[in-house]
């Protein structure tokens, strides 16, 4: 097991969030990690690069990413690890991911050439979420929408010269599978008679979270929905997909429990993200 890395991500929300999980985990076992975000939410690949091509042509003035450039953010920690990885709503779009992906490693080797870059999977929404109604302009489900990005993902590791892939989306699809209990969402019809604080069913989710915020101008609770970014099972089981496959270890030895987990339900996940680490080179397209 490795002992300390030094990590930086080149991403979105979906990195925050491994971010926010790894520190704990890591301080709960000994080791040592610095990590960094270079990240923006909703960041495309190709939105990445425009900011780095702002950058090489104007070195002087341009500050996009925080309080300076990329560049120095890159040469200025000798870095283990650069994570990078497309958007979400456009991880099951082909198109999208290069020239930009290429761009953004030959960047990252010209200012940290002794970093190694490691791609992150990204997962599907929950299935529940409006795009996958039949009538909206994705028209995919959710399994649908797994095997797209999963496919991009391999075929974009293997036009980047065969990069590590952080398999996070595909212990997200392998929980969903094998977990005794399923997430079942509510009919827009049964949500619509809920009234505050009362949520929808939580079981089984990993992606997505229903809570109340008030609203300013009519003073009264109005029920929101996120569907697309893990909660806290999720980001339990993305941090142990990252310090499984980053630190070289078998997660299943690891006895880190936060607060909002149960122990039974923690050993679940630290099995998946173990068999998913154990697939990272070779992601299966269905689960």
């Amino acid at each position: 097991m490795k002992e300390s890395l030094n990590i930086l991500t080149i991403g979105n929300s979906f990195a925050d969030s491994a971010v926010r999980a790894i520190v704990p985990l890591v301080n709960a076992v000994g080791k040592k990690l610095h990590i960094s975000k270079a990240n923006f939410g909703g960041c495309e690949l190709r939105r990445h690069w425009g900011y780095i091509s702002a950058e090489i042509n104007d070195p002087v003035n341009c500050r996009i990413y925080p309080g300076t450039q990329l560049s120095n953010i890159l040469s200025g920690t000798p870095w283990d690890i650069v994570t990078i990885q497309q958007a979400s709503h456009e991880s099951w779009r082909r198109e999208t991911f290069q020239p930009y992906a290429q761009n953004i490693v030959d960047f990252i080797k010209k200012h940290a050439p002794k970093a190694e870059v490691v791609i992150q999977q990204t997962w599907a929404y929950r299935a529940d979420h409006p795009k996958f109604q039949k009538d909206s302009e994705w028209g995919i489900s959710q399994e649908e929408m797994y095997k797209l990005l999963t496919g991009n993902y391999k075929n974009l590791s293997s036009e980047l010269g065969n990069l590590r892939i952080l398999p996070t989306g595909y212990a997200v699809q392998l929980a969903r599978k094998e977990q005794s209990v399923k997430f079942k969402p509510m009919t827009p019809e049964d949500t619509a008679k809920l009234t505050y604080p009362d949520i929808p069913p939580q079981s089984g989710a990993l992606v997505g979270r229903d809570y109340y915020e008030k609203d300013l101008d009519s003073g009264e609770f109005v029920l929101k929905t996120d569907r697309i970014h893990l909660n806290g099972r999720g980001e339990y089981l993305q941090a142990m997909v990252w310090f499984g496959m980053l630190y070289e270890c078998d997660v299943r030895n690891i006895n880190y429990v936060p607060e909002n987990i149960g122990k039974a339900d923690a050993a679940f996940l630290r099995d998946i993200a173990a068999r998913a680490i154990e697939k990272a080179q070779n992601i299966p397209d269905f689960c």
